[in-house]
């Protein structure tokens, strides 16, 4: 996978960043969830895949339980994100996931995740990563992605237009927010590939960063 005929050079004042798929792979813990959790519901666990991706627990058990009071979701979410935040096996780095965000030292950029202030401090550890200094997770929202309300909320918290930032996101719930917010996306990996972002790299290894030194950065792309 190489970038898309998008264009190879983006311009932005500050950078969005999705955490489960865009910096960090977590798709061997975040499977075993909720594949135990679609056997407990009766429901065919690759249904079920397609949808909890870029989600909070919550938004992806309403779509696929719509009948099912609210509140039981927001229970069950809990005990999800228990469930995970205790089972950081298999949780490693994208790859140039490090080098980005070391890039990124003194430029203003955001960390805008579906998971809570302890599963996102824990994976990006057990990544190796470096949590950003501003972090929107999934207590500082009320709706989840694919609602805007989370980059919206980095956007402001940096003092930027959202115009002039750009998300990185690998799943359909995150490009769908990126883009509602007025934000252009970089997608990152093979589920990005299927929602048109603005440009697709396979990891962070195709994404290179340069600052201007007039407030800009430039992302040069593939």
């Amino acid at each position: 996978m190489t970038a898309t005929a998008a264009p190879t050079v983006l311009t932005a004042r500050a950078l969005l960043l999705d955490m489960d798929g865009t910096l960090v792979n977590s798709d061997a813990v975040v499977e075993r969830c909720w594949h135990r959790w679609a056997e407990r519901h009766g429901l065919n666990t690759g249904e079920v895949m397609k949808v909890v991706h870029g989600r909070q627990g919550y938004a992806s058990m309403a779509l696929l339980l719509p009948n099912r009071p609210m509140e039981h979701n927001h229970a069950d979410n809990a005990r999800m994100l228990a469930e995970e935040t205790a089972d950081m096996d298999g949780v490693v780095a994208i790859p140039g996931a490090p080098e980005f965000l070391a890039a990124l030292g003194g430029l203003p950029h955001a960390l805008v995740t579906s998971a809570d202030v302890a599963l996102s401090t824990a994976r990006m550890a057990a990544a190796g990563l470096a949590l950003p200094d501003v972090r929107v997770t999934a207590e500082s929202v009320g709706a989840s992605k694919p609602d805007p309300e989370g980059f919206l909320k980095g956007a402001a918290e940096l003092g930027v237009a959202p115009a002039d930032c750009v998300v990185f996101e690998d799943s359909a719930a995150g490009i769908t927010a990126g883009r509602a917010a007025g934000m252009r996306v970089v997608g990152v990996g093979p589920r990005a590939g299927f929602h048109t972002p603005d440009a697709l790299v396979r990891d962070l290894t195709q994404v290179r960063v340069e600052a201007t030194g007039d407030g800009e950065i430039r992302l040069h792309i593939g």
